[in-house]
């Protein structure tokens, strides 16, 4: 199952930062959770999925309390303000002030590697490049004020943030390179 991977990827860069992880797929799973880690896969899927299992207004509601969040790829998608070409019924979650457009750089097919810059990222080591992994990505058309874009690729964002929630195009969880999840945690921690 493509969610168990990407969550079992981004468990392990997270542990390997010192934190305990926990899987949520009910609401009562929220209670102790800290932070949450929405990850990559089908967002229109993880929609309906979690609004299947009572799942999406709780999240929101902590999201909008300031619950810190990351979101990669489909977990992007989830927590922008607007889906350009979601389905109608697509429901995202409003905590960072961005328009998306799911699969924009192209199909499965199209999929592609870059370094990316993380000189304004706030990491360590910023000078050495992270090597980031796009498989259907979506790309960021809009972008509000309060939003810090953290990196890009060709002048488009591809790693914002917007005060406790970080949002990526990419998968850094596919990386041996935790600073991007050393980097989310510092709003945890």
């Amino acid at each position: 199952m493509a969610l168990q991977g990407a969550f079992a990827r981004h468990a392990k860069a997270l542990e390997a930062c010192g934190v305990t992880t926990a899987e949520v797929r009910r609401p009562e799973h929220l209670d102790g959770v800290d932070a949450l880690v929405l990850p990559g896969g089908e967002s229109s899927t993880m929609s309906m999925l979690l609004e299947r299992g009572d799942l999406f207004d709780p999240v929101a509601k902590r999201l909008a309390d300031g619950m810190p969040a990351l979101g990669t790829c489909a977990g992007m998608i989830l927590l922008s303000s607007e889906i350009l070409d979601g389905r109608p019924d697509q429901r995202c979650f409003g905590a960072v002030d961005i328009s998306v457009r799911r699969n924009a750089y192209g199909r499965q097919v199209d999929s592609f590697e870059a370094d990316l810059d993380l000189s304004s990222a706030g990491v360590d080591d910023p000078t050495v490049p992270f090597h980031a992994s796009f498989i259907r990505a979506p790309v960021v058309e809009r972008r509000g004020e309060g939003v810090t874009v953290l990196a890009e690729v060709d002048g488009r964002p591809v790693l914002c943030a917007s005060g406790p929630v970080m949002v990526a195009a990419f998968h850094p969880e596919l990386s041996d390179d935790l600073r991007i999840h050393r980097r989310f945690l510092e709003e945890v921690l």
